[in-house]
């Protein structure tokens, strides 16, 4: 897969494609069915298939404060893209100069100078452009105007319900992990590197890998049943916290696991974590004793949980 960071960076070879647009967070299932429906017509054209993407998301440059939880870095996205199959990812940065197109200019520029597009799928809902002035309509009659046409993604419905981005954080705040894996098409999972921490869990015979999450809000906190990858080859089963750690008095968002049978370096190695199982809140405990206790109960739920799933 070939990652196009702006438009800056496209060439000749880039133009004629068949495209989609959009944040993609998550990459769920509806998402998925997108790329299928994209994959299905370049092949169809004999065109490569291009995903248009931001970075950040057009909420978080607008209002960062109210902006949703990511549910998966760009590093996870292009993961996703690339185990479906997808050829190219054009990932535009979205600051000052972009916000500042208009629908018709964006058009201009990205789609039609930029990529040369000659087929484009995008949900009926789709806006865009500066003031969300853009829509499905005006793409349409673009598309008309320049030779290339512009379908709707299909509506893709698990439990009777569209699937969509929200509803995976809605799940995953719930700690309904069942429910966001049957949206997503997978287990929740989230990424990054190992890294030096405070060493506190050492010291109770609790070593932690502490990964940080390299975004302002997470969709699901609290401690869980987890599995992680990239250890030795194979799934490590443990037993995770994400947040803050109010007991010890931290601020800053991290996920730390404690793995099973497991004591070797991990410093870092780029790690994938998969949530199981949601055991409880995060809380914030009345001595370093009493959490040390906690941890010890957590532990034993989390095994608890994979001597039935793993049985």
């Amino acid at each position: 897969m070939e990652l196009i960071r702006g438009l800056h960076n496209l060439k000749p070879g880039h133009r004629g494609c068949a495209a989609t647009i959009g944040n993609f967070d998550g990459v769920h299932r509806g998402h998925l069915a997108v790329l299928d429906q994209l994959r299905e017509q370049a092949t169809a054209l004999g065109l490569p298939d291009t995903v248009i993407t931001f970075e950040p998301t057009p909420q978080e440059y607008f209002a960062p404060a109210r902006a949703p939880a990511r549910l998966s870095r760009l590093r996870e996205k292009l993961g996703v893209f690339r185990d479906h199959g997808v050829e190219r990812v054009l990932c535009l940065r979205f600051g000052p100069r972009l916000a500042a197109l208009d629908a018709d200019a964006f058009i201009e520029r990205v789609l039609v100078r930029g990529l040369g597009v000659r087929y484009l799928v995008v949900g009926d809902d789709f806006r865009f452009g500066k003031g969300r002035s853009g829509d499905f309509a005006l793409l349409a009659r673009a598309g008309e105007r320049h030779g290339f046409p512009v379908v709707a993604t299909a509506t893709f419905s698990v439990d009777g319900q569209r699937v969509s981005s929200t509803r995976v954080r809605e799940a995953l705040a719930a700690g309904d992990l069942g429910l966001a894996e049957r949206l997503l098409g997978r287990p929740y999972c989230i990424s990054g590197r190992v890294a030096p921490g405070d060493r506190r869990g050492r010291g109770i015979g609790f070593p932690t890998a502490n990964i940080h999450l390299h975004r302002v809000a997470s969709p699901l906190r609290g401690v869980f049943a987890v599995r992680m990858l990239g250890v030795d080859g194979r799934p490590r089963p443990g037993v995770a916290n994400l947040g803050t750690r109010p007991t010890v008095d931290g601020t800053r968002l991290v996920l730390e696991v404690h793995l099973f049978g497991f004591d070797g370096d991990l410093y870092g190695r780029h790690v994938d974590v998969e949530f199981v199982r949601r055991l409880r809140d995060e809380k914030k405990f009345d001595s370093f004793e009493a959490l040390k206790e906690q941890i010890q109960l957590d532990a034993e739920a989390a095994r608890a949980v994979f001597a039935v799933t793993e049985a």
